[in-house]
């Protein structure tokens, strides 16, 4: 099973302040941890959301683009890790060993897998389709 860890933006990561070196140290030997024991499949930061956009759809009218910041900071996604692990309890401790201070959240989400859907929705055909764009991506992420 795989999960999504979300860290939830806060008002420093907002204003681009970067962690600590301490906090640098003490991320990478989790990430190292969790690379060690075969979970990790990806972890990244996310800039302030100054420097993003949103596209908002709405009735069939173009897309609106709105860009950023945004101002409901506790709405918004600062990192996330993504983990393969056996169940919602395992990614949860995990999720319990980052070394975040006093107040900051992380939110554990089980992502979507093809055998979730019902094969009248997601045809075996569309599953092997949606598996081989996957492969592509990592050969080509590899390739990098």
């Amino acid at each position: 099973m795989r999960f999504m860890v979300l860290v939830k933006a806060n008002d420093d990561r907002e204003a681009g302040i970067p962690p600590t070196k301490e906090m640098i140290d003490a991320m990478g030997k989790l990430n190292e941890e969790m690379v060690r024991a075969g979970v990790l499949l990806a972890a990244e930061g996310l800039q302030p959301s100054s420097k993003g956009a949103r596209v908002a759809f709405s009735g069939g009218k173009p897309p609106k683009v709105i860009d950023g910041p945004f101002t409901e900071t506790k709405e918004l996604i600062a990192g996330f890790w993504l983990l393969d692990v056996k169940s919602k309890e395992e990614a949860i401790e995990w999720a319990k060993r980052v070394p975040f201070s006093d107040g900051e959240v992380l939110e554990v989400r089980q992502v979507f897998e093809a055998e979730d859907f019902p094969a009248d929705v997601f045809p075996p055909e569309a599953a092997a389709r949606e598996q081989a764009l996957r492969d592509e991506m990592q050969k080509k992420s590899a390739n990098r």
